[in-house]
């Protein structure tokens, strides 16, 4: 309970921001930042390929190689709400936890990488409820199933600190269209990002990052 209790605190901390997870550190900024040192880059991206390479040991999963809003390379980690949870749930399946074992070693091997964990939905309209009702709706059940992850995460022995940002995005940001039901199964999901924290690119720029 009082893991529960503490993700769904940093949560709620976490959407008191004015601008989502996404926009801030995975999406064009309207100013764009100063270039990351070369040097720096190539070591991150050399220890991020290493990092990607255990996280396609992860079972379930849709591993990409992406790059934050800072120039350097990050993994990203995507599940299908259906590997996860029951429909319209936030419950975690019990065929779910192998694979979030496998990204718990992932993380707990990798604590020198931020870790962003986002949920997604359809936009599909919940019976009695409003357009506008619905939307909230989605957007509850996004935060619920991240946080489930995190908490679950954290039961395995992921430390709090290493999770920086636990958001549900509801139906915004699909990556298919949501006029087909395999283009709303792909919707609905959660993303892992692990990203380059201050200490790794400072290791980086130190040339101690290994």
């Amino acid at each position: 309970m009082k893991a529960k209790v503490s993700i769904l605190a940093l949560c709620a901390c976490m959407m008191l921001s004015s601008c989502s997870f996404l926009e801030g550190l995975f999406k064009k900024k309207q100013v764009t930042p100063a270039p990351p040192a070369p040097a720096a880059t190539v070591v991150i991206r050399n220890h991020m390929d290493k990092v990607k390479s255990e996280a396609l040991k992860i079972k379930n999963a849709e591993i990409e190689q992406v790059t934050d809003a800072n120039g350097y390379d990050a993994v990203k980690v995507t599940f299908n709400s259906g590997i996860l949870f029951a429909t319209g749930q936030s419950d975690l399946s019990a065929s779910s936890q192998e694979s979030l074992r496998d990204l718990a070693d992932v993380l707990k091997n990798n604590t020198i990488c931020d870790v962003a964990i986002l949920g997604f939905t359809d936009n599909m309209p919940f019976r009695g409820l409003t357009e506008e009702q619905s939307i909230e709706k989605n957007k509850e059940l996004s935060t619920d199933r991240a946080s489930a992850v995190a908490a679950y995460l954290q039961q395995l022995g992921v430390s709090i600190d290493q999770i920086k940002n636990i958001q549900g995005m509801g139906s915004d940001d699909p990556v298919a269209s949501n006029d087909t039901e395999e283009g709303r199964r792909q919707n609905r999901r959660v993303e892992i990002y692990l990203y380059a924290s201050e200490a790794m690119i400072n290791a980086a720029e130190a040339g101690t990052l290994q």
